[in-house]
């Protein structure tokens, strides 16, 4: 008989699980508005701090939307469905950085050579501007975090498969949040940035030509050498 430990459940945890169950019975239907976070701390009773955790955690899974000025809306919900609870899971586990790295090597892998069978010239294109983006960032010494997740999901859109655009894009929105210390890490060495560069660059040249093997490869190739770099700045640390 295998034993897992109890858990204490933080209490953000528990008011998603609330707001959540409501959206599942429909109480809390697209379009409408959540209360504002003075009304959610007063029902809940809980912290200013937790209510905001809580909405932080319900927005990552797509559930809400907050818009600036206005409020805090619930979310359409459809294909989004399939990953909320991999969202979820992703917000609350600590200390999986690395098996994220494993996951992305198995999705993203087989969705560069799917992207190089299916992708047409606007999507080719659009891999093309996030490159041009990302030279950009390498000349002024930016990390360039945004033009690397506006490459990777530019080849997620290409494979034509809406499911597996969506679980590369929870994967990719969460590593963007979890890693962003440790990619400041690994643009401290100096030839890094313009190495990686070039391996997104290599990876687009094999999709823009159309060879599903090799875009594998050279996708296999670059999460490989970022997982460990990674690896080896949380040994260090």
């Amino acid at each position: 008989m295998i034993l897992k430990p109890i858990r204490t459940r933080k209490i953000y945890e528990q008011i998603v699980d609330q707001i959540g169950q409501l959206i599942a019975e429909g109480q809390l239907k697209p379009g409408d508005r959540l209360p504002s976070e003075r009304e959610l701390v007063e029902r809940f009773q809980v912290s200013r701090a937790s209510i905001r955790e809580a909405i932080s955690a319900l927005e990552m899974m797509g559930l809400i939307e907050v818009r600036s000025g206005e409020g805090t809306y619930i979310r359409q919900v459809n294909i989004e469905s399939v990953v909320t609870p991999l969202a979820w899971m992703l917000f609350i586990e600590k200390d999986t950085d690395l098996e994220l790295y494993e996951a992305r090597k198995i999705l993203e892998v087989q969705a560069a050579g799917l992207a190089a069978a299916r992708a047409d010239e606007d999507e080719i294109n659009e891999m093309f501007a996030a490159l041009e983006i990302m030279r950009k960032d390498l000349e002024l010494h930016h990390l360039g975090e945004e033009a690397d997740h506006y490459f990777h999901y530019a080849i997620a859109r290409a494979t034509h498969n809406k499911i597996l655009f969506r679980l590369m894009n929870t994967l990719s929105d969460t590593m963007k949040k979890a890693l962003k210390t440790s990619r400041s890490k690994l643009y401290e060495h100096e030839d890094t940035p313009e190495k990686l560069f070039n391996e997104h660059f290599l990876i687009y040249e094999a999709i823009k030509n159309h060879d599903s093997e090799k875009a594998k490869k050279m996708m296999l190739d670059h999460l490989v050498g970022v997982e460990n770099h990674l690896a080896k700045y949380m040994i260090e640390d």
